[in-house]
């Protein structure tokens, strides 16, 4: 699989030029076609080098030690990601108009347009901006998991560090699966269409409501496999029962509380923290939630590169604007209603992409991006000037775990 995925981003999903000197043609492909791949290889180990970068240093200089994230703090992190997210298009302009390491010069399936600097940049704003949208619905669902385990305000940076983490992995793979079933079938983009109009009709329906986590499967089966602990000990996710971990306060110069579970489990056998259980269902629910994100952005563009990392940009900042909302998230009611009608309008764009295309010209991506924000700006802007009801949901209205 990792060779195919390889193929379809270091040629491209269909070669861009089609007539002329195909003799020529040939020469020069024979002569780039070896140097090509290795560059592609590059700009890829350098991008995840870099966030691999920017994670050591958010993990061990800027949060080295468990605190409380206030949310000027989290509000200056958030300006931060963001700067970095709309900056990274600069770098995508002028990489596909020059074809830095290989990049651009390839027809995308999803429109049949050739990702020249122009289009790429657009197609990546495009990209983040539904990502972005998409992960603060995630939100929803994480102040309740939090809430339901009672997760100390002081320890939600690390379970989000971790979390997310994960979640760049999974949505790698997912990635690398979508970008190779692109290439060899093309009909599964209608599938991937159909599907977020779906979803999109599916979450201005079903009502949220709130979930008993401890009937999750995920949940029961962590318990079934592991003895959970009845406490927080300190900021660990795992335990040993009888040392001195599994006797730590909940919090940092705290008094240790007696926990039932470690006393009667076998001294030295590994035993899950309440902090550990938050960590899989927030896990659980980016998987979830990626289902549906995975595709919009597929129907936006099918470059691999572009995907990647319009993806990794939108999820880096999820946990400083986590910090930044999460007592907020009940003022905004038409988020999700905005967020339901996204997902429509790039599901039918992905089903008549080339019909848009020879109505508007290469010109469409730019009003896609246009009408998308248009969207989220009148949603979040009727909820603001809306009262909240006192019954307001505070959960997502797409399926929870």
């Amino acid at each position: 699989m990792s060779i195919s995925w390889l193929r379809a981003a270091s040629i491209g999903l269909a070669p861009a030029a089609r007539n002329g000197d195909h003799s020529a043609s040939r020469r020069a492909l024979h002569a780039r076609s070896a140097p090509r791949g290795l560059r592609v290889l590059l700009i890829w180990s350098a991008f995840v080098g870099f966030v691999l970068l920017l994670l050591a240093l958010d993990l061990g200089v800027f949060h080295r030690h468990a605190h409380v994230v206030s949310v000027r703090e989290a509000l200056g992190w958030s300006a931060v990601w963001i700067a970095l997210g709309l900056a990274f298009s600069i770098f995508i302009f002028f990489g596909y108009e020059a074809h830095w390491f290989g990049l651009g010069g390839a027809v995308d399936a999803v429109d049949g347009l050739v990702n020249n600097g122009r289009t790429a940049a657009i197609k990546y704003l495009t990209g983040y901006v539904v990502e972005k949208s998409l992960s603060v619905d995630n939100i929803f669902v994480i102040v309740m998991i939090f809430a339901f385990f009672g997760v100390p305000a002081i320890y939600q940076h690390r379970v989000l560090f971790w979390g997310i983490l994960g979640a760049l992995l999974m949505r790698g793979a997912m990635i690398a699966l979508g970008s190779v079933l692109i290439a060899r079938f093309h009909w599964i983009l209608y599938l991937f269409g159909a599907f977020l109009i779906l979803t999109g009709l599916k979450m201005l329906i079903v009502k949220s409501h709130g979930d008993d986590l401890t009937r999750n499967p995920v949940v029961r089966l962590a318990r079934r496999l592991f003895p959970v602990t009845d406490h927080f000990h300190g900021q660990r996710f795992l335990v040993r029962a009888g040392s001195d971990a599994s006797h730590a306060p909940a919090l940092p110069g705290g008094v240790p509380e007696r926990d039932e579970t470690v006393e009667r489990t076998p001294v030295g056998r590994l035993m899950l923290t309440p902090l550990a259980l938050a960590l899989v269902m927030v896990e659980v629910t980016d998987l979830i939630f990626a289902v549906d994100s995975i595709p919009a952005i597929f129907a936006i563009t099918a470059d691999p590169f572009l995907v990647f990392t319009s993806n990794v940009f939108a999820i880096l900042g999820l946990r400083s604007l986590y910090f930044a909302l999460a007592g907020l998230m009940h003022r905004f009611r038409y988020l999700k209603v905005a967020l339901a009608f996204v997902l429509m309008v790039v599901g039918v764009k992905m089903m008549v992409a080339r019909p848009l295309k020879a109505i508007f010209g290469e010109a469409f991506n730019f009003y896609l991006l246009g009408l998308i924000l248009a969207i989220l700006a009148t949603g979040v802007l009727v909820s603001l000037r809306r009262r909240p009801d006192a019954g307001d949901p505070h959960t997502s209205s797409r399926t929870h775990p």
